[in-house]
């Protein structure tokens, strides 16, 4: 019924940029009226997947991990159905396999990973020089 594609991720040096893409598609997402919550997370070799950031439908409520504020951005091109993560000045522990997930429907908490119904075959970033 619906479906997520991650792309953008990567190696790339410390300091450096990376702009990862998720594509929602599918029959659970093709309502523009939606309340679709999407968010991006990711898991370090060793350790649980960690929320990172989150979008509400209309974009005009974000959230952030403290690990990653002022350095990522998430955003969201409604009609494209694609939602951004631009990750600026990264670190070496940002190195990590990030998923995109998301909810038609919204959620009421949005560090609950259980709360997300769609995620993402995820995608490799590699901070190292």
């Amino acid at each position: 019924q619906g479906q997520l594609v991650e792309s953008g991720g990567g190696l790339v040096q410390p300091g450096g940029s990376l702009r990862l893409s998720c594509a929602a598609s599918g029959r659970a997402f093709s309502d523009i009226t939606a309340k679709i919550t999407t968010g991006w997370f990711r898991q370090a070799p060793g350790k649980e997947r960690e929320i990172v950031a989150v979008i509400s439908w209309d974009g005009r409520r974000k959230g952030y991990a403290d690990s990653v504020r002022g350095r990522f951005a998430i955003v969201e091109d409604i009609t494209a159905r694609t939602v951004h993560l631009q990750m600026n000045n990264l670190k070496p522990e940002d190195t990590a396999v990030y998923y995109c997930a998301s909810n038609p429907n919204g959620v009421s908490s949005w560090r609950d990973q259980s709360e997300y119904l769609y995620w993402g075959q995820g995608t490799r970033v590699t901070v190292s020089s």
